[in-house]
């Protein structure tokens, strides 16, 4: 049986990138996968490397990267779009490595090592955020707002 513990440090560190083949966070990362009660994939994304636990409320907020495209400035996400999102959890276990949340919502969410072409999205994400001032990286860290205004909204 998993700890409370067990999970969240592994979370934390897919999330950080600790599980890295390497030793460097900077080439290894996490992406979600989202299952339908029945079983059927629902969602898939990288996640960016921060979350924040609330625990009173069984919730832990994260932000997919999802809205990213190619212009002529650049690889840009539209923050509007890559908001943060909350998993509302009943149960939560380690199964071979992958972090597997049970959501209120009856869905199943694994939590898992980025494979390649999320590890790509993460770099243009990572790539994408060098460009935000330090208080726009900060307010994006925090997880703590459900719309975003100004640059890149």
């Amino acid at each position: 049986m998993t700890t409370d513990n067990q999970w969240r440090q592994r979370f934390s560190d897919l999330l950080a990138g600790n599980h890295s083949t390497t030793g460097d966070a900077v080439d290894a990362g996490a992406r979600l996968v989202v299952f339908d009660p029945d079983g059927n994939e629902v969602f898939r994304a990288a996640l960016a490397r921060h979350h924040r636990f609330v625990d009173d409320d069984q919730i832990v907020w994260i932000r997919p990267l999802v809205g990213g495209q190619d212009t002529a400035d650049g690889y840009l996400f539209n923050l509007g779009m890559t908001r943060r999102r909350s998993l509302h959890w009943e149960g939560a276990r380690l199964v071979d490595g992958v972090v597997e949340i049970d959501l209120v919502s009856g869905q199943r969410a694994h939590v898992e090592p980025a494979d390649e072409t999320d590890m790509a999205e993460l770099i243009r994400w990572e790539d994408f955020t060098d460009r935000l001032t330090s208080e726009e990286d900060a307010a994006l860290q925090r997880l703590d707002a459900d719309s975003w205004q100004g640059r890149y909204a």
